[in-house]
């Protein structure tokens, strides 16, 4: 899990950060039900108790976003857990997230963008960017599916049973 510039300076009263603000709040129980190794990029200002918990829970790099993958902490940390998909979630689709998407496709990983978990600075690319994102095999998903996608996978009915309790 790498989730970029999650904030981009904005407050829980900005319009843009409420609706995610629910996703951050899933996410950070389910990546310590999984266990999953998650890594914050760039800004990511906690808001809240939850918000305070899930950006201490996770590694942090101080790098621009463009150039992740020239940064050893962040290709090493990968390679050490022996990732195969890397799930992106921040700010902006249409920018940071789109070219660490890209490039991490290109290196061959399996790639899955949290779209509750994404802003984008211009709306209208939205679209643009998620079409041109699929032509390389990446794909959309929600925070959400994403849970329950991990919980059926494991063939655990008990942790799917607590899955979805969580999200009902």
């Amino acid at each position: 899990m790498v989730l970029i510039n999650m904030t981009r300076g904005e407050t829980p009263a900005s319009a843009g950060l409420a609706p995610r603000h629910v996703g951050f709040s899933l996410l950070q129980t389910g990546l310590e039900m999984f266990a999953v190794a998650s890594t914050l990029i760039g800004e990511c200002q906690p808001f809240g108790t939850k918000g305070q918990q899930l950006v201490h829970s996770m590694a942090q790099l101080d790098v621009d976003a463009l150039s992740i993958w020239h940064d050893r902490r962040f290709t090493d940390n990968l390679a050490s857990r022996e990732t195969g998909i890397i799930f992106f979630g921040g700010g902006w689709l249409e920018e940071d997230v789109f070219i660490a998407a890209l490039q991490a496709a290109e290196r061959g990983y399996d790639v899955r963008l949290l779209s509750d978990l994404i802003a984008t600075r211009v709306d209208a690319d939205r679209s643009l960017a998620l079409d041109r994102m699929a032509l390389h095999g990446i794909l959309a998903t929600t925070v959400r599916q994403m849970l329950l996608e991990w919980a059926v996978c494991l063939h655990d009915p008990l942790l799917t049973q607590k899955v979805q309790k969580l999200l009902s």
